[in-house]
């Protein structure tokens, strides 16, 4: 007999629906799998035989033959254990399944039948739901992350319940109740001392969505900084959330029980991370660090001690927004709209420009440290701003100035005015605005036009860099609540584009 169940895979981070197709005919037993399974996929025709034995039914010593269609698409993952288990069960006449045209099911198998989470489950149930499905069987722990689907879920934590599920009944238990999830608690701004001018560059980073590099000593605060940013970030928007949560769903990061993020992601990958575990990559395309932190914060702390390759390999994300990885059998995309927020010394030693401590590198080692930092990716970085270390004085001074409520307000209404000169997602920041609106979209009155081009001239900025000043001198006028760019937005926004002349100047060349 022949039964067909619909599940579910994922290809990138897309999910597309795929037909398990069980055949048990009379022959010498034998249990083969076709339709371009991984390994994993194959082992489970162990879990599968001893999931249902252990369940209570007969497994078929006949001649048992799977397919999962469609058959060009390589499927990776355990997640097809459950159908497959359903079809042989229905094939052999020891269930009945009424539901089964209008549900997928999703989940691995355990020996004894129990049913296990698995990987890309929210893209899956999204599938499903485009192509027509009315219910999914998912297992217990994925189940928050899957009601964000829009689909009816039906949470199961074994084979049994599941059978029982598309007869009629329902699931061994319910799912755990679940409270709304609640952002994390913020690091506040103000617990880091002194840093106005480096506080400042974050607000405007944030503001606008832009980029942003930190050189300074050791021990000044650039790690604490770049912590509170997520701080100081508009909530994320419900498409936003589930755009995230897709994500981390597919890469195995979400914890066992979780809905959809609550809070922007803030990724802090260690400088020893290869170029496919930053941007994505490897035999089955998974996402990077740079997809991971969609939406939220890419954190490259000690940026030099980066791979060059690696850090090369973030230039198109930048500009771009995602990342197209290209194999053989496949090509596919993982968004990567991010903010870059990097730190690094201004030498080996650390010590260059500092007013206390002597640096002890010669001016060859610091230019050949200086120079694992391509300038096309320097240049595609909006805020560049030098931290100088703390006084004693300010170290021991009680917390002072703005705290991390009252700059995430002003922050919020910068998005807020950006959404609605836009007229689209408050995601489509300042920082993105297209290069063939940026004089329409900026809006300098004259004197601030003059004021641009000047600077231009002055920093022989490239075009990208100039458009990034304009980009920024109107993120600075939104956080002013101006409605127009003025020539003071222009010269705040020109100070974070001279880095590269202060370094020359320390080496005093």
């Amino acid at each position: 007999m022949l039964a067909r169940v619909l599940s579910a895979g994922v290809v990138g981070i897309d999910g597309y629906v795929v037909t398990v197709e069980a055949d048990v005919a009379r022959g010498l037993p034998s249990f083969s799998m076709v339709g371009l399974g991984d390994h994993a996929v194959r082992e489970g025709r162990d879990r599968v035989a001893s999931a249902i034995r252990n369940s209570g039914h007969s497994f078929p010593l006949e001649r048992i033959i799977v397919n999962l269609a469609p058959a060009n698409i390589r499927k990776a993952g355990a997640g097809f254990d459950l159908p497959i288990a359903v079809g042989i069960l229905a094939a052999t006449g020891q269930v009945e399944t009424a539901l089964l045209k209008s549900s997928i099911v999703v989940g691995e198998l355990a020996l004894d039948g129990a049913v296990r989470g698995v990987s890309g489950v929210l893209p899956m149930v999204m599938a499903a739901r485009r192509a027509g499905a009315r219910r999914a069987l998912v297992p217990i722990e994925n189940a928050a992350e899957a009601e964000a689907g829009s689909l009816e879920i039906r949470p199961v934590g074994s084979l049994g319940a599941a059978l029982r599920v598309l007869t009629g009944g329902l699931a061994d238990e319910p799912p755990p109740a679940r409270p709304r999830p609640r952002p994390a608690r913020a690091l506040d701004l103000r617990d880091v001392r002194g840093q106005a001018t480096v506080k400042r560059a974050l607000e405007i980073a944030a503001g606008g969505g832009h980029n942003l590099l930190m050189v300074g000593p050791p021990g000044v605060g650039k790690t604490m900084l770049a912590e509170r940013l997520a701080g100081i970030l508009p909530p994320l928007s419900r498409d936003e959330a589930v755009a995230a949560t897709v994500i981390h769903s597919v890469a195995g990061e979400l914890p066992a029980g979780s809905g959809l993020l609550a809070s922007r992601p803030f990724r802090a990958p260690h400088h020893t991370v290869s170029e496919a575990g930053l941007v994505g990559g490897g035999h089955l395309p998974r996402p990077g660090e740079a997809s991971l932190a969609h939406c939220g914060v890419l954190f490259l702390d000690e940026l030099p001690e980066f791979r060059r390759s690696a850090l090369e390999a973030l230039r198109q994300p930048i500009e771009s927004g995602s990342v197209t990885v290209t194999r053989a059998m496949t090509t596919v995309s993982f968004p990567a709209r991010f903010m870059l927020v990097a730190g690094m010394n201004p030498c080996p030693c650390g010590n260059l420009g500092h007013p206390r401590k002597p640096c002890r590198c010669t001016p060859t080692a610091v230019r050949r440290y200086l120079a694992r930092i391509s300038g096309p990716l320097l240049d595609r970085i909006d805020v560049q701003v030098h931290v100088g270390p703390p006084s004693v004085e300010e170290l021991d001074a009680a917390p002072a100035g703005e705290g991390t409520a009252e700059v995430a307000r002003r922050v919020a209404s910068a998005r807020a005015a950006q959404a609605r000169r836009r007229g689209e997602s408050e995601s489509l920041t300042n920082a993105r605005i297209p290069a063939g609106v940026l004089a329409r979209a900026v809006r300098p009155t004259g004197p601030a036009a003059a004021a641009a081009r000047r600077t231009a001239r002055a920093l022989d900025l490239s075009a990208r860099a100039y458009h990034k000043v304009l980009r920024l001198s109107r993120t600075i006028a939104d956080l002013a609540g101006a409605r127009e760019v003025e020539p003071p937005h222009v010269l705040e926004a020109a100070q974070y584009r001279g880095l590269e002349r202060r370094l020359a100047e320390l080496l005093d060349i």
